[in-house]
């Protein structure tokens, strides 16, 4: 593929001089491209997921090998984002200046390696809780780049009347990836131990990595990138974003308090659900409470994305859709986040989680993409810097659910945790959010 090869170079010096729109329209993707690369970013948000939700899906088996209680676990848990939470913003920069689809690749490659040898790190001593939170903060670290890179890389390449639909469909990568672990790894975990979970998870990113350096990106320009990282040199572009003027802007601190609220709510549930089914339900089946919610919200996502495209094609106005879709998305999950903690029975407990995860995938055609609208010159920066403070809020989200869980012996508590957080995130994008560009001039009509 030649073609899509060639079209991933960063701006030629010979572009610098033409105008922001005509440079942004010889760098977007032709339709056969974007078709190929949604479908390629759309897999490796699946096993990004793979990856991330692992150690989930194996808590309970790996505390009972290792004695750990529920402050322990939530320790584990939550130490993913502690280095999530550090890279947010540089995987942005880095996006914005190097290319997204480079740094997705160079991330992607160290923490499928680094997935595939956590059994062999558990088993080096007895330090096993040691062991697990190093290797869960260098997983973290390396994730961390790879959504503000996304958001990045489509910012620049895919149409703005098409960008909720690409990243929505890229987005429910996060689910198909979650239903991957939760239903293949519940098998796995039965039959062949917690280890095999991460042996599957890794191995599958690795191929994925081959695949993508084979056939779709420029060895010269990986090369090339791998240069600027290791000697610091000037990167493509420089910055003439004023920053002191965005950040004064109160429709940004909006978009960076509801992504902190919905990246917040979604980490405490990605965290605790399969502790939730399996100590509330003890004899219900793994692959059940691990599938059905995550199958449910791929579906959700894909629709979310055609409708908020499909509305704004018919003349309502930007903001009001971004709006609306996190109404649904922070809200409408909410509200059945509290159902899920006043629950006795399996299948509203599957009703009620299947809800709330699908409408939290309302988001990805809300808040992630009213980034791209406000700055998509630094659309990676800014998602880091909002990223950074979901996954700031997300360490202790998840180390306060173990604390309340331990504390009261109750669930409920967590899941008005999560209500809490994300009707925060809610009202404030309601009175402020903006679809209106910040990051050139404030002459543009407002959206």
């Amino acid at each position: 593929m030649p073609s899509q090869r060639s079209s991933l170079m960063q701006s030629t010096p010979e572009e610098a001089g033409k105008t922001p729109s005509a440079a942004a329209e010889d760098t977007q993707w032709s339709r056969p491209e974007c078709q190929a690369w949604t479908g390629m970013l759309l897999l490796g948000t699946c096993l990004l997921y793979c990856a991330r939700v692992t150690m989930p899906v194996c808590t309970v088996a790996m505390s009972q090998d290792f004695g750990w209680n529920k402050k322990e676990a939530g320790i584990v848990l939550s130490s993913f984002f502690w280095g999530y939470c550090l890279t947010q913003v540089v995987g942005g920069h880095l996006g914005d200046r190097i290319g997204g689809e480079k740094v997705i690749l160079l991330s992607a490659s160290t923490w499928g390696f680094i997935t595939v040898v956590t059994p062999l790190l558990a088993h080096l001593g007895s330090g096993h809780l040691a062991f697990m939170t190093f290797s869960r903060i260098l997983t973290g670290l390396l994730q961390g780049v790879y959504f503000p890179a996304l958001t990045s890389l489509l910012s620049q390449r895919v149409q703005e009347s098409e960008r909720a639909f690409t990243y929505s469909t890229v987005g429910a990568g996060s689910q198909f990836g979650t239903l991957v672990t939760g239903g293949v790894g519940s098998v796995l975990l039965d039959w062949c131990g917690w280890q095999s979970v991460f042996y599957f998870s890794g191995g599958l990113t690795l191929l994925w990595v081959y695949y993508v350096y084979r056939y779709l990106l420029n060895e010269k320009d990986l090369i090339l990138a791998l240069g600027v990282l290791a000697q610091g040199l000037p990167m493509a572009r420089p910055s003439k974003v004023p920053w002191r003027q965005l950040f004064r802007k109160p429709s940004v601190w909006a978009a960076v308090c509801s992504q902190l609220s919905s990246a917040c709510s979604f980490f405490i549930l990605l965290s605790w659900l399969p502790t939730f089914f399996k100590e509330t339900f003890p004899h219900s089946k793994g692959w059940v409470f691990n599938v059905v919610p995550w199958l449910l919200a791929i579906p959700a996502s894909l629709f979310s994305g055609f409708l908020s495209d499909r509305l704004i094609s018919q003349g309502y106005r930007v903001i009001t859709v971004r709006k609306f879709m996190q109404v649904m998305g922070l809200g409408l999950s909410s509200i059945f986040a509290l159902c899920l903690g006043h629950t006795t029975s399996f299948l509203k407990a599957i009703i009620f989680a299947s809800a709330s995860v699908s409408f939290q995938t309302f988001n990805h055609s809300g808040i992630s993409v009213n980034i791209q609208d406000l700055a998509p010159s630094c659309a990676g920066f800014l998602f880091g810097v909002a990223n950074t403070a979901g996954a700031l809020a997300g360490v202790i989200g998840v180390c306060l659910g173990g604390y309340l869980i331990e504390a009261t012996g109750s669930w409920t508590c967590v899941f008005n945790l999560v209500a809490i957080i994300s009707n925060l995130g809610l009202g404030t994008f309601l009175v402020f959010g903006k679809a209106q560009r910040v990051d050139l001039t404030p002459t543009h009509e407002d959206l």
